[in-house]
């Protein structure tokens, strides 16, 4: 599932509709349960069956050992337990103090072993209990609620007491919480926050262009609450520097607000704090929409409108689900017309995107209707406009899709000396700018042509570590995936796209803080935007055979189910637009397309290259 949503409209189903159940009716509900004697043993990850049952923490017991005290502890912090109230219950007073949770949520691949390396005597210094927690890391969540994968080995330590009452406490520990993969998975729901997009880009009708910020929530402990106390905080560290919030600086809920909902009409009111009682009824509807994309999944029914109030309880504004008369979109806004591919013939042609009777048809102009034999190609956002690479791979034409119109030279040319080491397939952004690499091992690079003419620009990407395999351009312009091979291997890497259009006559465009969006995978070989802040990727995992998943930009996995396996898929395209079906070309079956709920249907038998615009 993810964390995106439908663009222009319908929804995509919530985020998580749970099943509560109470802890007394079943232990198989998978509750928090103490031991009343025996060894300590390793914490174990509830079972992922258990995803939509909640689970309550037990308090610890009367005169509890501590091997149990370890054990209930960490029990606690894998509950739905709202502030982790029961989770203190284990430690001393001077811990509770200074113990914070929400500093980051360690995410081991099990449950955290726990080990005794301290056994008090009564003789020494130190008559506490010190336990080892160990584990391999799997990712971390931090302050802002990023996900970050991670890998390597988790060590800390919990150090217990005991106090004036006899009963055995934890004094020291780490900050933060740790938990197991299916715990977390159970936990923590993928959500995005929206911003929007700084470097000018816009939308059909000259809409700001709202840019998707994935991050991890509780999702049974007030997740509607948190995302807005989240999305006002700002930007996560890594979209911070490409995105602008229209909140005030130092805006957040009124105090005393400790919980938001939606009334009888799913409409949400949002009382803020003193700073922002001055802005503008312009700058509020930009507020007002910030929060009704972020908010619109977090429920079954979804927000259908969202109401501020200023710290004295007046009302600011109020914005309802309107896309005709929204002030944001996402992406440019636009659900595609059309599907694309390079039919037998070396061809562009197209078929209507929603419709899988249809033939396809050359498209209209010079791709099309022309001589230019064609190996891939790029259609623009708008649909009007087509950029394709010839066959050896050397040249880069631009042309009209209009009927009749002329294709004219070249805009690009590579001088690599086989066709695998020339262009890759360009992509459009939401600008209305091309991107593509030449992969020219004498001259490698990441070229971008406004509006799709005119000298390339050379981008720069200073943590590009390999060769660049596939380049696309997300929606809103502001972040790029990438294919790097190196060393036999290719990975599927995220930048970030900043512009600096001040120190120079021609803008300045560099690629910064490249990361991993696919890290379980060793051999990425397609992939393709799915989403507001998801990809469909078609890769091996180390050992394994080719298979097709979603993977989110910050590199975790998101709830759902993976599209069903297609055998020898050699490109994948997908629409920012969820309810359009993927388009695959197989080297069995040719060009294939799945829709919601179907199977794989071949199209044509004889077709390369399929792409959505952009």
């Amino acid at each position: 599932m993810g964390a995106d949503r439908e663009a222009r409209g319908g929804r995509r189903r919530p985020v998580r509709i749970a099943a509560y159940v109470g802890c007394g009716a079943l232990l198989l509900a998978g509750c928090a349960s103490m031991p009343d004697s025996g060894d300590l043993r390793d914490v174990e990850s509830t079972p992922r069956a258990d995803s939509q049952v909640r689970v309550f923490a037990v308090p610890p017991r009367e005169e509890a050992q501590p091997a149990e005290i370890v054990r209930g502890f960490l029990e606690a912090l894998t509950s739905d337990d709202p502030e982790y109230a029961t989770a203190r219950l284990y430690l001393s007073a001077s811990a509770q103090k200074t113990w914070d949770p929400y500093e980051s949520t360690n995410v081991l691949a099990d449950g955290p072993n726990t080990e005794v390396v301290h056994t008090g005597t009564g003789e020494g210094t130190d008559d506490g209990f010190l336990y080892q927690l160990s584990g391999d890391k799997v990712a971390t969540v931090d302050t802002q609620h990023a996900y970050a994968p991670e890998s390597g080995s988790y060590t800390e330590t919990v150090h217990l007491t005991q106090q004036p009452d006899k009963q055995w406490r934890i004094d020291e520990l780490p900050p933060g919480v740790v938990m197991g993969k299916s715990d977390f998975e159970r936990n923590y729901d993928s959500v995005n926050k929206y911003y929007f997009a700084s470097n000018g880009s816009s939308g059909e009708g000259g809409q700001q262009v709202t840019v998707a910020d994935p991050v991890y929530v509780r999702g049974e402990v007030d997740p509607m609450t948190e995302m807005v106390r989240t999305l006002l905080q700002g930007p996560t560290s890594w979209l911070d520097p490409v995105v602008t919030s229209s909140f005030p600086s130092g805006t957040a809920l009124k105090k005393g607000v400790k919980s938001l909902s939606p009334d009888d009409r799913n409409k949400v009111t949002v009382p803020l704090n003193s700073k922002a009682d001055r802005v503008g009824q312009s700058q509020c509807t930009r507020m007002a929409t910030q929060l009704l994309f972020t908010l619109q999944d977090l429920t079954p029914t979804g927000v259908d409108e969202v109401a501020l109030q200023r710290s004295d309880g007046s009302q600011l504004c109020e914005l309802a689900e309107d896309p005709e008369e929204s002030a944001a979109s996402h992406g440019t806004g636009q659900a595609p017309e059309y599907q694309y591919f390079i039919d037998g013939k070396q061809r562009l042609v197209r078929m209507p995107s929603g419709n899988g009777d249809k033939q396809p048809e050359p498209v209209p102009g010079a791709l099309g209707e022309g001589d230019t034999k064609l190996r891939s190609a790029a259609v623009s956002r708008n649909e009007d406009v087509a950029a394709g690479v010839s066959t050896d791979g050397s040249s880069l034409y631009v042309g009209s899709l209009v009927s009749g119109s002329s294709l004219g030279e070249a805009v690009l040319h590579s001088a690599g000396k086989t066709p695998q080491d020339r262009l890759t397939t360009p992509s459009w952004d939401g600008r209305g700018d091309l991107w593509v690499a030449d992969r020219d091992p004498e001259n490698p690079r990441l070229l971008l042509l406004e509006k799709g003419a005119g000298e390339p620009l050379v981008v720069s990407a200073p943590g590009l570590d390999g060769r660049i395999e596939a380049v696309r351009v997300s929606a809103d312009g502001v972040r790029i995936a990438l294919i790097i091979e190196k060393n036999g291997k290719s990975s599927l890497q995220i930048g970030r796209i900043e512009r600096d259009t001040e120190s120079a006559e021609r803008p300045v465009v560099s690629i910064l803080e490249l990361r991993a969006a696919a890290p379980q995978l060793e051999d990425v070989t397609a992939m393709s935007w799915a989403g507001d802040s998801r990809l469909v990727v078609v890769g091996r995992e180390e050992g394994g055979v080719q298979q097709m998943a979603y993977v989110q930009v910050d590199g975790s996995t998101p709830a759902g189910t993976a599209p069903s396996a297609l055998t020898g898929v050699k490109e994948i395209a997908a629409s920012e637009d969820e309810r359009l079906p993927l388009v695959a070309h197989s080297e069995e079956d040719g060009i294939v397309r799945l829709s919601s709920g179907e199977q794989w249907q071949t199209v044509v038998k004889d077709g390369t290259a399929p792409v959505y615009p952009g």
